[in-house]
């Protein structure tokens, strides 16, 4: 019987053995397991009940209640669970026939006494006191080392498996558990900015219609992009949409919406991109040599012109440049234009400008904290180079803090650039939004709001991965979790 099958000692068993007693050990993971193996979980179960069985389980449960009643436990239980029902009742001024008192005084004792039973058999096992060892991990231990159920079991539970080994990794395990997390943030954005929508009182077919539209062209309009639909519905179309990526047509224009993100989107990402590395390569050095001369005349040059890039507005920036770099000297056009990469010029540095004071003040109070550490002292004291202690053990453990920076400020500018994309009448995605959002157009605006949210959550897993990859603390906890 399998069930009192000896199991080999197979290395690769005893590996797949072990992690999924692991699993089973984390709530979330454990419902995953037992769900995507469903097939699985179900014949490891039936063998689970009857390993139980067979081994005496059940006998040990009666043989354990015959002691506890012998040993009087019942009794008291009885006699305090009736004085404490009495006083209750005299307290409350309640009258109680006798007969309804002991009814509830032995339904209350019996589920004291069983309570105290399967606690007293959970300390059994627990101990090894009771002669059997039933869990349902080793049960699944016992099963995979059979080839046959191994194998059928690869073939009808292959998703739990890629769970497994998933959870195995502590590196892809970290990567899917941040990219999970992404996704609940998406979706949790797409039912707040549509729930949001949904409640406006603005009224998408009588701004569109017009104030002397009739009921009837309305009620024309709500049915025929579904608006008098139940909100579930509409939300659950709107989900839907997102994940088939088709969210229909716009209200204004009847064009299609997925395909008017792809024109604009690509425009607004580019910029941005763009931006951030332009506002990396300037101030990761601007930065350093701040922290490694505190106090002086580089230092103080450097973080007023930072405070000031912090200070000034994206819109009155954008709009002092054209007044200077295109009307009064037209070196520069005054609207972007794709074909011409020198209209690209004055939004990139609109758009970095703010980034690059918040990553040059970053780095220097980061870099400036870790030079003071101890193990900067002893890397000093052991004859390295100022330059390899400096970019080997300041800026690669200084590194955590501008990376949060950077993450935050990217999804600032990708979700903030409507501003500077009126000034330079830059057709993306922010001025589209802002376009769309006094209709209310519902699946543009959610287009283009949920897209900008997945584009947010991936450098968001991206900036994570970078976290494992500069600092060998996390890379260690996370081979320990």
């Amino acid at each position: 019987m399998i069930g009192h099958a000896t199991v080999p000692r197979n290395g690769f068993v005893d590996r797949i053995a072990a992690i999924y007693s692991k699993i089973l050990l984390h709530p979330t993971y454990r419902f995953l397991l037992l769900l995507l193996g469903a097939p699985v979980t179900i014949i490891v179960f039936c063998f689970y009940r009857y390993r139980q069985s067979k081994a005496g389980y059940h006998l040990l449960v009666e043989k354990e209640r015959s002691k506890l009643l012998e040993s009087g436990i019942r009794d008291r239980l009885l006699s305090e669970t009736r004085d404490q029902l009495q006083r209750k009742h005299r307290f409350f001024e309640q009258k109680v026939s006798p007969g309804q008192l002991e009814q509830e005084v032995e339904r209350i004792t019996s589920r004291k006494f069983e309570e105290l039973l399967r606690q007293r058999m959970k300390e059994l096992v627990a101990e090894n006191k009771s002669g059997v060892k039933v869990t349902f991990g080793d049960t699944y231990h016992a099963l995979a080392a059979n080839p046959v159920f191994f194998a059928i079991s690869l073939f009808i539970g292959l998703p739990m498996y890629i769970l497994m080994a998933v959870y195995a990794n502590p590196y892809w395990k970290y990567i899917v558990e941040r990219l999970v997390m992404a996704i609940f943030v998406i979706f949790g954005v797409a039912f707040f900015v549509f729930t949001i929508l949904y409640i406006s009182p603005m009224d998408p077919a009588r701004n569109l219609l017009g104030e002397t539209a009739t009921k009837e062209q309305i009620a024309a309009f709500n049915h025929l992009y579904g608006l008098d639909q139940p909100y579930l519905t509409q939300l659950w179309n709107s989900l839907k949409g997102i994940l088939t990526f088709d969210l229909g047509k716009s209200f204004s224009g009847n064009e299609n919406v997925t395909v008017a993100i792809a024109n604009k989107f690509p425009v607004t990402l580019t910029l941005t991109v763009i931006s951030t590395v332009v506002a990396i390569i300037i101030a990761l050095p601007i930065g350093i040599i701040s922290a490694t001369r505190p106090n002086s005349f580089f230092d103080y040059t450097f973080m007023f012109i930072a405070l000031l890039g912090l200070s000034i507005p994206n819109f009155w920036q954008g709009l002092i440049f054209i007044l200077n770099f295109s009307i009064k000297l037209p070196w520069l056009p005054a609207t972007y234009s794709p074909g011409n990469w020198l209209s690209a010029i004055m939004p990139i540095i609109v758009l970095g400008t703010g980034l690059t004071a918040a990553v040059a003040r970053m780095t220097r109070s980061s870099t400036l904290e870790v030079i003071h550490e101890d193990y900067i002292t002893t890397a000093k004291a052991k004859g390295l180079s100022r330059r390899h202690v400096l970019w080997k053990h300041a800026v690669s453990n200084a590194l955590i803090p501008i990376l949060t920076v950077i993450g935050l400020q990217f999804g600032g500018m990708l979700g903030g650039a409507a501003v500077t994309e009126k000034v330079f009448n830059i057709s993306g995605i922010g001025s589209y939004i802002v376009d769309k959002q006094f209709i209310p157009d519902i699946p543009s605006i959610m287009a283009g709001v949920v897209y900008t949210a997945i584009t947010i959550s991936i450098v968001n897993v991206i900036v994570d991965l970078l976290y494992a990859f500069f600092d060998p603390r996390i890379r260690s906890k996370m081979k320990q979790y």
